[in-house]
């Protein structure tokens, strides 16, 4: 990381430079004892009263002393990308929310308000995609009452990480008391090297409807009401893919949402006796030579931060990180 000039440390940014990707180096340790520094990358979502609030890609938010800069400077917006298909954050945002739609939303602005009685955070929070149309803390307020009035907690989906995404609104929210309760990666990566797999296909089953004995396998719907199939069935091209295990119980399930060039991959769960077995790839092989069938190029899928054994096999499979996802919840009262 360079930030000399003419042999110089320099701090190149200022307060007019909210809103945009810095990168930064800063004493973590007093000189007394020893200096130390570190290196911050994110974007700049506040500088106030001396101190700097840079939110890294992840979400994470780092707050600096202005009086601990040693070095700063604004830094192209996004990285470029090596791998993985290119896709801006807006058209990946509309492309899930297609494959997850909630059983009721109302538009509020260029926001979307989602409810799904309760199934799912996606399906039960706020898609922030441009202005409200009110000021923010009025469109907060309109947030809390809608779901309220549903019974349900207010939440607001956000994200990080790519040009385009969400980190002056993630700051701004927690200014206000919001809270950050599931963080995940989106992933994206080519299509053809999932369907291109060495995975053993042949005892996966792929199906239009959604079947009782799918639902026992998969381990978020609890009892099964009709707002989980109504969200489950929801999308463009639907595909539910499982294999056979003891009894009425698949030994592993996915689903697939076809959109265009995309595909998207959830609901990916195997049996715990059965892992280990190569199921997962199979069950995403088989769904993606569907999809490939159907004139998609593109796959994505999400898998939350703390799955590193998702993580790993994704990773082996392709698919790169695009960007991070948030759902802030309000502070109660």
């Amino acid at each position: 990381m360079e930030f000399t000039a003419g042999g110089r440390l320099e701090v190149r940014m200022t307060q007019a430079d909210v809103g945009k990707r810095v990168s930064v180096r800063y004493v973590t340790q007093s000189s007394e004892a020893g200096a130390k520094f570190t290196d911050a990358v994110g974007v700049l979502t506040s500088w106030d009263s001396g101190v700097l609030l840079i939110t890294r890609r992840t979400g994470e938010s780092v707050r600096i002393a202005e009086s601990a800069l040693v070095a700063g400077k604004v830094v192209p917006a996004a990285p470029a990308r090596r791998r993985g298909p290119a896709a801006s954050f807006e058209e990946l945002a509309r492309v899930t929310a297609r494959a997850w739609e909630p059983v009721e939303s109302e538009p509020l602005g260029e926001w979307t308000l989602r409810a799904a009685a309760g199934f799912t955070r996606r399906a039960n929070s706020v898609l922030p995609l441009g202005d409200p149309g009110l000021p923010l803390d009025e469109a907060l307020a309109r947030v809390r009452e809608w779901y309220a009035k549903r019974d349900l907690p207010a939440y607001v989906q956000t994200a990080t990480g790519a040009e385009g995404t969400q980190e002056l609104l993630c700051a701004e929210l927690e200014r206000r008391g919001w809270r950050s309760e599931v963080s995940a990666e989106v992933r994206v990566g080519g299509l053809a090297p999932v369907g291109d797999l060495d995975a053993d296909v042949s005892s996966v089953r792929l199906s239009r409807s959604l079947e009782e004995s799918w639902l026992h396998r998969y381990n978020r719907s609890g009892v099964p009401g009709p707002h989980v199939l109504s969200v489950l069935s929801s999308g463009p091209s639907v595909w539910f893919a499982s294999v056979p295990g003891t009894g009425d119980i698949p030994a592993a399930i996915g689903r697939c949402v076809v959109d265009g060039r995309w595909a998207g991959f959830m609901a990916v769960e195997v049996d715990p006796a059965q892992r280990r077995r190569g199921l997962a790839s199979a069950v995403m092989t088989a769904l993606a030579r569907q999809a490939l069938d159907e004139g998609a190029s593109a796959a994505w899928l999400q898998v939350e931060n703390d799955n590193e054994g998702a993580r790993a096999l994704y990773e082996g499979m392709g698919f790169a990180v695009h960007h991070h996802y948030h759902h802030y919840r309000a502070a109660e009262g």
